[in-house]
């Protein structure tokens, strides 16, 4: 008996190999090829590369981001300009302790933006630069940099701008040509079509031009600073204090893109990128996704020219949005864009709570029960 069974089992056995070493199925080469399996392999194959996949898939945008230092170096670093104020110094004091003289009278200043939906902001923008500025220049589309169609948010709330119309130039644009093209070839194409609606609006050599996306608001004394004083470099980029979604997370003081030029026919060309080595030191406040509404928040994720950071749905997830938020989390799940593990490290995390409301827009602080959204404390959102 004992060695009947021995050579039934024997027997299988062969039967197996020489099933494995012919061709059949492809059922039965798995079946082969797992009873040569052993219980490591069986893990690395089944396990640890399947797992390894998926973490790169929902993860591997931050590592790429962590390991930005060791595949691109930093840019080159500013030259700072001291900036010094207080309101009651005088405009001739303050002009010669930059090194600067103080003109006859003061120099014309045109702003300039690219109009989406930040309603409030450019209120706040407005309000804030009005006794200073010659000409507001707006330029609205009737589509995103993605190509997605939107209304005329600025024609529409119109009448809230009523204090700056006898010094606005307004036009717009139909966008939305180039769908399918990178969304920051239809924002260099409207840039470029802002250059000709400055022309329109009278801009003329040495007039200020501020060049800057609405929420990077330079201050008031900022621009009366510049406008008055002569000897300041044709080019200055802004330094801001960075937001991000109110006044309550203060994410940096890095926020340089901003920028201030003395206009040239010919040369100056409207612009977001950076176009000189010169940063003016604490020169106002970039406040970024400072929306009222969580709709807000959603419309935008998914209409400038990082809409591919989106990419789960669930990122637009309103309870998410607003838990991010409050939070002080990043929306897109990212790591900070930093170039040294040192900086990235020390920024990863939420941005810590801040309850200072000194020096922030006067205009805010005048009308805070309107903008309460935007101070310390008030991270709740409307839904609509």
């Amino acid at each position: 008996m004992m060695t009947d069974g021995y050579s039934t089992y024997k027997k299988k056995d062969d039967i197996c190999d020489d099933v494995c070493g012919q061709e059949v199925s492809r059922m039965s080469r798995i079946r082969c090829m797992m009873q040569s399996l052993d219980l490591r392999t069986f893990i690395i194959l089944f396990v640890i590369i399947p797992s390894g996949f998926v973490g790169i898939y929902f993860h591997g945008q931050k590592l790429t981001y962590f390991l930005r230092p060791l595949w691109q170096s930093p840019p080159k670093p500013f030259i700072p300009i001291p900036h010094y104020y207080h309101e009651n110094v005088s405009m001739a004091s303050l002009c010669e302790i930059h090194g600067w003289k103080l003109r006859e009278y003061p120099r014309r200043v045109y702003d300039a933006v690219l109009f989406n939906n930040e309603i409030d902001m450019l209120t706040i923008r407005w309000k804030e630069l009005y006794p200073y500025i010659t000409q507001f220049v707006l330029l609205e589309s009737y589509s995103t940099f993605t190509s997605i169609p939107k209304p005329h948010f600025f024609a529409i709330n119109q009448e809230r701008f009523d204090f700056v119309k006898p010094r606005l130039t307004y036009a717009t644009i139909p966008g939305g040509s180039r769908k399918g093209k990178n969304p920051f070839v239809e924002e260099a194409y409207q840039r470029v079509a802002v250059d000709r609606l400055l022309r329109i609006a009278g801009i003329e050599d040495d007039d200020l031009l501020i060049m800057s996306d609405i929420d990077e608001i330079p201050s008031g004394h900022t621009i009366d600073l510049l406008r008055w004083c002569d000897g300041s470099p044709p080019i200055m980029h802004l330094n801001l204090n960075n937001y991000l979604y109110s006044f309550e997370f203060n994410l940096d003081h890095d926020s340089w893109r901003a920028s201030v030029h003395k206009y040239e026919k010919g040369r100056t060309r409207y612009a977001h990128y950076r176009q000189t080595d010169y940063l003016f030191a604490d020169s106002g406040w970039h406040c970024s996704f400072c929306f009222r509404k969580i709709s807000d928040f959603v419309f935008k994720m998914k209409a400038y020219s990082h809409s591919d950071r989106v990419r789960f749905r669930h990122y637009l997830d309103p309870k998410r949005i607003q838990n991010v938020i409050c939070n002080g989390d990043d929306l897109y799940d990212m790591l900070p864009e930093e170039y040294t593990f040192r900086d990235i490290i020390g920024k990863m995390g939420p941005i810590p709570h801040s309850y200072s409301a000194v020096h922030l827009p006067s205009y805010l602080l005048n009308h805070a029960d309107e903008y309460k959204y935007l101070l310390p404390g008030n991270c709740v959102r409307e839904t609509g």
